[in-house]
């Protein structure tokens, strides 16, 4: 029997290799319809827009087409493995937003040594889209590149591994709260993680409603508590609490909410079981949750578990929310996708959560 890790290879290169390409939506196959596709027929559209800059919507793929952007600092679990090992995941976002959305995609692996260098990169290439996905970049240049692109550019920027996570856990913190009957204004939220996932997550669920006095984060080092100097930054300074706690396992003693966006298998059953009723898990670490979630069920009967792997049920995925946002974004021709439409998608998603799963859908996890 092949071993998965052989069968995701001989995917990628069977046939064409990879997996995506480029094909015109016109028909193209006399002598007229060249003509008309390229010269002199291509002629007619420049001077459209050349006289009114909006209708390169109208007549190219800009207002479709996204550009999926890297430099392969900081991809899934595998770390800085630089920008040609991350053409796939790239290529497989791309795969992601055409089959769930519609939405073109140019992936773009970048060889930048600084945050300005790459930042001067994309801003050369805004004519080419509607929008730019940010993806699999380090903190904290991922925060500078962001911050700025968004100054300099006059289409959406988005970094999914930050808001995109953000908005789906929010999405399924606001359920599971509805489930176990809790209060999201009261509970207690312990992260282990503090990178730009964790940090945008935090700062949403604030948002959402969580008091950041409930909230502690804990990092490789422990609690970021007032006053720590090993490991910290101005990013997870704004989180750093007054506390007397300095573990994971002390932080989570009567916690309501897990949130990991760390590592695989730190979270132990005993922590698991000092946490409050109704314990929430959400166990995001790629490719192994921070505790198995079967680990977790035969630990507690009362746990509410949800992992960001495909293979198990209660998903907490970017899949379930880039596609359509980008969608959203594009079709209304926005210039960005700020905070209040990062907060609708949350209420959106949390809302289709709660609707009858089609048949279609439930018969994948049989």
């Amino acid at each position: 029997m092949k071993s998965f890790y052989k069968e995701a290879l001989e995917y990628h290169s069977q046939g064409k290799p990879g997996k995506v390409d480029v094909r015109p939506s016109k028909k193209c196959d006399t002598e007229y319809t060249l003509s008309l596709a390229y010269s002199p027929g291509v002629a007619a559209p420049c001077q459209e827009i050349a006289k009114n800059p909006l209708l390169v919507n109208k007549y190219t793929t800009r207002g479709n087409l996204v550009a999926v952007v890297t430099n392969g600092s900081a991809v899934l679990g595998l770390g800085n493995i630089g920008p040609l090992a991350a053409k796939p995941v790239m290529e497989g976002k791309g795969v992601l937003f055409k089959k769930f959305a519609g939405i073109d995609v140019f992936d773009l692996e970048i060889q930048a040594s600084t945050p300005e260098e790459f930042i001067r990169t994309v801003q050369a290439l805004e004519p080419t889209f509607g929008g730019i996905n940010l993806e699999d970049i380090a903190a904290p240049d991922c925060f500078i590149i962001e911050k700025e692109l968004k100054k300099r550019l006059k289409i959406p920027v988005f970094h999914d591994d930050q808001h995109g996570t953000a908005i789906i856990a929010t999405a399924a913190l606001l359920n599971a709260c509805k489930v176990t009957q809790k209060d999201i204004k009261k509970i207690k939220v312990v992260f282990n993680g503090a990178g730009a996932a964790a940090l945008a997550c935090a700062r949403l669920m604030i948002r959402q409603g969580v008091n950041p006095k409930n909230l502690i984060m804990c990092d490789s080092k422990g609690v970021i508590y007032k006053g720590r100097k090993e490991g910290m930054n101005e990013y997870k300074a704004e989180f750093a609490v007054e506390t007397p706690l300095r573990t994971l396992e002390e932080a989570l003693k009567g916690a309501d909410v897990f949130c990991g966006l760390s590592v695989g298998g730190v979270m132990t059953p005993q922590m698991l079981k000092s946490m409050n009723k109704n314990p929430i898990v959400f166990a995001m670490a790629n490719p192994e949750p921070e505790i198995d979630p079967e680990v977790a069920q035969k630990t507690r009967d009362d746990v509410i578990i949800a992992t960001g792997r495909s293979d198990y049920p209660n998903q907490v995925n970017n899949v379930l929310g880039f596609p359509s946002i980008f969608r959203g974004a594009l079709d209304v021709q926005a210039t960005q996708i700020n905070e209040e439409m990062q907060l609708a998608a949350v209420a959106a998603l949390a809302q289709l959560a709660q609707e009858e799963v089609p048949d279609s859908v439930s018969t994948l996890y049989d």
